[in-house]
């Protein structure tokens, strides 16, 4: 079947990949403003930052959320392939962002509670920071 008649039908589309200009622009916005970063800007750098990770990390073992702007499935290992992933990791937009430029890491995220994690493999040690 070809590819333009399966997004329709699936109503699936990929999101087109932000350029690295754009995206670290992004990021380096949203942590310069902080709180008061537009929500347009905090989207792109969490999408991007989830790009990296998803391009850096390939696999589908793990999903990373960062609600409301995103989610990837990365590091390799078992799939999923229905229903909620075994192995989830969710965070707020403010804690994704110090995670993935290195201003908090891993284990500080997980200790103080503002990352949640659930499954064997849910982890991002060894992949974090990304920038």
């Amino acid at each position: 079947m070809p590819r333009a008649r399966l997004i329709r039908q699936t109503g699936a589309m990929a999101r087109a990949r932000i350029d690295d200009g754009t995206g670290r622009a992004a990021v380096r916005a949203a942590l310069a403003e902080g709180s008061n970063a537009s929500r347009d800007i905090r989207a792109q750098a969490v999408r991007y930052t989830l790009q990296l990770l998803a391009e850096q990390a390939e696999g589908n073992t793990l999903e990373v959320r960062v609600p409301p702007f995103g989610a990837v499935q990365c590091v390799a290992g078992p799939r999923h392939t229905r229903g909620t992933p075994p192995n989830v990791i969710e965070t707020d937009a403010a804690t994704w962002l110090a995670l993935a430029t290195g201003a908090i890491s891993w284990a500080d995220g997980v200790a103080t509670g503002a990352i949640h994690a659930s499954g064997a493999r849910a982890t991002l040690h060894g992949h974090l920071p990304l920038l």
